[in-house]
């Protein structure tokens, strides 16, 4: 097995546990969508063959909101494909997943949740230490001229990183 370094570590290259660490689905619509005001970490319930589909990259988290039911957080239109090799149990793709939330995160999202026009949407599911989490965030909505403003800003930026570059370049 090759040895890589891969942020200060070093693993080998067909360690599943290692290479997990680098393994992530983003929700960017969510972040285009959105404003987000604060964001939290959950861990998910979920079936044995979820595991292996999420590692094998087979999830979509796009339309994916959280809510708070009867004291509980609980994870809405996951898409998690089922596992095609899964022996016995082989759970709905888009079925209703709890969330691990301490107490006091799950009272304090039920407040930010009953403000008007906020949401609890799932930014991205990562791995740590093995196990996988999901980042919330307090979402606030955008309308479309927030949407161009943030797009407008972005292409400044951009075009201004570029000046910037070709400016060392042809003096550096």
């Amino acid at each position: 097995m090759a040895q890589v370094a891969r942020d200060g570590l070093v693993c080998a290259e067909l360690d599943p546990v290692c290479n997990m660490a680098n393994e992530s689905v983003i929700n960017r619509k969510a972040l285009r969508d959105y404003r987000i005001l604060e964001r939290y970490e959950a861990g998910i319930e979920l079936k044995g063959s979820e595991v292996k589909t999420i590692r094998a990259g087979k999830s979509n988290i796009s339309d994916a909101f959280a809510r708070i039911e009867n004291g509980e957080a609980f994870l809405y239109n996951a898409d998690i494909q089922p596992y095609e090799r899964a022996s016995h149990e082989i759970p709905a793709a888009k079925r209703v997943r709890k969330l691990l939330l301490h107490r006091q995160e799950i009272d304090k999202l039920y407040g930010e949740t009953q403000v008007k026009g906020r949401a609890l949407v799932v930014l991205k599911l990562y791995w740590k230490n093995g196990k996988l989490k999901a980042e919330l965030g307090v979402g606030q909505g955008k309308v479309a001229h927030d949407k161009r403003a943030d797009l407008k800003k972005r292409a400044v930026e951009r075009e201004t990183a570029r000046e910037v570059a070709r400016f060392n370049r042809k003096h550096g």
